[in-house]
């Protein structure tokens, strides 16, 4: 199964990983609590966890093209979230 991640810098990591996991859960299935998200799309699931500065999101999806959808959807709307902090977010290649 092929997995992204991606480091995405802010000082509110758990404020972004909830807001994430709200956002998206009006449509899809999603949890969270103490610094931990983890949300299922139709095409794969993405995991949050807050660190120091920084949220790490790991996505895993049945292939790569699904990978690239949930990497998307993920990442578009953190970064919309976060346009006034610039936050942005880039996936490591996807491993297998």
């Amino acid at each position: 199964m092929p997995t992204a991640t991606a480091r995405v810098a802010t000082e509110t990591p758990e404020r972004y990983a909830k807001q994430l996991c709200d956002h998206l859960g009006h449509r899809s299935e999603a949890s969270y609590a103490d610094g931990r998200g983890r949300i299922t799309l139709t095409k794969g699931v993405v995991v949050l966890e807050s660190q120091p500065g920084e949220l790490v999101l790991t996505a895993d999806a049945p292939t790569e093209d699904d990978l690239a959808v949930v990497c998307d959807v993920a990442g578009r709307h953190l970064e919309r979230f976060g346009r006034r902090n610039e936050l942005s977010v880039t996936w490591e290649p996807p491993q297998a």
